[in-house]
């Protein structure tokens, strides 16, 4: 039988509000469940359920463009603007990517508006945003939904220092000046995309790259599922309100893998519920980019070793492997 991941729901207002006992006693949950799973859902989180339903309902109107209008925002994997089906193909760290089975999913990707000072980073991770003019309230609803999930980002970073017994502000001093790539993903139905090929996904296995995600996702059958310690796979569970969060490769090298950057992938569209379509908002939080990241000792860290990477370095081989080499049409806007 399948191990069921440890997923728990966490009370972030209950953090906020807590004095160093239950602060304590919530850290020590926390550490459990990374270690075991890599994630957990967080309530009280202060995101805006309203604003999560306006920027799907705005995303959508974009999304249902014809091809040759979303093409004039077209971009590669880690620029700002539109990313076609068939141009994303994730995979697990190392594996080679196979284009005949990229994601099924069309994304809107936007970034931090934010400088650092530092011309070279600035011009690769701080890019200009790419607003469609078909939609313009995008151009509120998007920073409105990031300046929210920075504002949840630093509490998240508290919790995770203090399960490892740092200094609560350890992660956060070294985030300040951190992008975030920010995606509303759309899950197209079957009858949009057809059946999927053989070991293919909405989005395959995969692990994400940096520090904490947090994703605002939808319920289906073509939904989230997690592996498991043992290897299997499991549905991750699911709470009306609640964010999902998982930590991210950079956090589990930092760890020296005390915790977990756990494989997770969207299923394919379901023959079950052949109309089913399913659109997540997801922020991925980083380091700064100029943040060395090297294995905390024992007994904080896990032990396991890691050379120091520079974020950025990291960050560019993996845009790079997870990019379809596919021509862009003439006349195309890439952020590249």
């Amino acid at each position: 039988m399948a191990v069921t991941p440890d997923i728990p729901l966490i009370d972030v207002s209950t953090w906020r509000s807590s004095g160093p006992e239950e602060r304590a006693v919530l850290a020590r949950r926390l550490d459990r469940a990374m270690q075991d799973s890599g994630f957990f859902m967080v309530s009280g989180h202060g995101i805006d359920p309203q604003l999560s339903a306006d920027l799907r309902a705005a995303a959508s109107r974009f999304f249902a463009q014809p091809d040759a209008v979303k093409e004039q925002y077209r971009t590669p994997v880690g620029g700002r603007g539109w990313i076609r089906t068939g141009d994303e193909a994730n995979a697990y760290y190392g594996e080679e990517i196979d284009p005949d089975r990229a994601d099924l999913k069309e994304t809107l990707t936007f970034g931090r508006e934010h400088t650092t000072g530092d011309p070279a980073i600035d011009e690769v991770y701080f890019r200009p945003n790419v607003y469609p003019a078909e939609v313009p309230e995008l151009h509120e609803l998007v920073p409105a939904w990031i300046g929210a999930a920075r504002a949840l980002y630093r509490d998240l970073l508290e919790m995770l220092a203090t399960a490892l017994g740092l200094d609560e502000q350890y992660f956060v001093v070294r985030a300040e000046n951190s992008p975030n790539t920010f995606n509303i993903n759309r899950y197209p139905s079957l009858g949009v995309v057809g059946a999927a090929g053989e070991d293919q996904y909405r989005i395959a296995p995969h692990t994400d790259w940096g520090l904490v995600t947090i994703l605002d996702r939808q319920p289906g059958y073509g939904g989230l599922q997690v592996q498991t310690l043992d290897g299997e796979w499991a549905d991750a569970p699911f709470v009306e309100g609640a964010m999902t969060i998982n930590i991210a490769d950079l956090l589990a090298r930092w760890t020296g893998d005390r915790w977990r950057s756990t494989k997770h992938r969207v299923l394919a569209p379901s023959d079950r519920a052949p109309g089913e379509e399913l659109y997540s908002i997801i922020c991925f939080c980083e380091p700064d980019m100029d943040q060395i990241v090297e294995p905390l000792a024992p007994p904080v860290g896990g032990g396991v070793h890691y050379d120091p990477v520079r974020a950025a370095d990291y960050f560019d081989e993996r845009n790079a492997a997870a990019s379809v080499d596919t021509p862009v049409a003439a006349g195309a806007t890439l952020e590249v």
